[in-house]
């Protein structure tokens, strides 16, 4: 059987790191996109240390040719999950959130989540997988003081329940979820990046079991 492939794009030592080892761990390789993966050693070194295929590579979020044309070839042949964890994390209420700020913003946390998710979908409907993405509990609950969090991650919501809406169909070779962050995350709590990774590789197994009579929700609130 091929090894399933994770795409992370949005890799960090935080949540994305979190995201990357859990799928290590179900035996997935590697592709991490980020303006500087490489930055971050000693975490890579911890990824290759579970003995998968790691591989990265240097874009940005906010140019969605470049997105695509790195999602365009992929290594492997086995079933591929998109991870989408980019966002721009800028403070600060509406009345001072500046228009091009916000436009700037919503290129990275939901511009670039479509054209990675459009780029995908050729090798998902060929390879089978999963296009998860993550979300956050200001879609729900909106915080003033984070106004373009709040606002990004609204519009992400509503791209992903209308993705997972659109390619019901094609459930469950091919899914979609989307795991949204009920709190602040930090190392050694509820919400630590490693138990939200662990959090990612629930939805994808429990949207892979769903059938027609018995559909999942392609919605985790993950409160720890």
């Amino acid at each position: 059987m091929a090894t399933p492939l994770c795409v992370v794009v949005g890799y960090g030592i935080g949540v994305g790191h979190g995201i990357a080892t859990a799928f290590a761990r179900q035996g997935s390789d590697l592709l991490l996109l980020g303006r500087s993966p490489e930055r971050h050693g000693a975490a890579l070194a911890e990824l290759r240390e579970l003995g998968v295929e790691v591989t990265t590579e240097a874009v940005d979020a906010a140019d969605p040719e470049a997105l695509a044309a790195v999602l365009a070839v992929l290594p492997g042949e086995g079933p591929v999950v998109l991870a989408y964890n980019a966002v721009v994390p800028t403070p600060g209420p509406p009345s001072s959130l500046a228009p091009a700020r916000l436009a700037a913003d919503l290129q990275v946390d939901v511009v670039g989540a479509l054209a990675a998710a459009q780029a995908l979908l050729p090798a998902l409907r060929q390879r089978g997988g999963a296009l998860l993405f993550t979300g956050g509990g200001m879609a729900h609950h909106p915080v003033a003081a984070v106004a373009s969090i709040g606002i990004g991650k609204a519009a992400l919501r509503a791209l992903v329940l209308m993705l997972a809406q659109e390619l019901a169909p094609e459930a469950p070779r091919l899914s979609v979820g989307l795991v949204s962050i009920m709190g602040q995350v930090a190392a050694d709590t509820a919400l630590d990046p490693a138990r939200i990774g662990e959090a990612f590789v629930a939805l994808q197994q429990r949207l892979a079991s769903a059938s027609a009579s018995a559909p999942v929700d392609p919605e985790l609130l993950f409160r720890g």
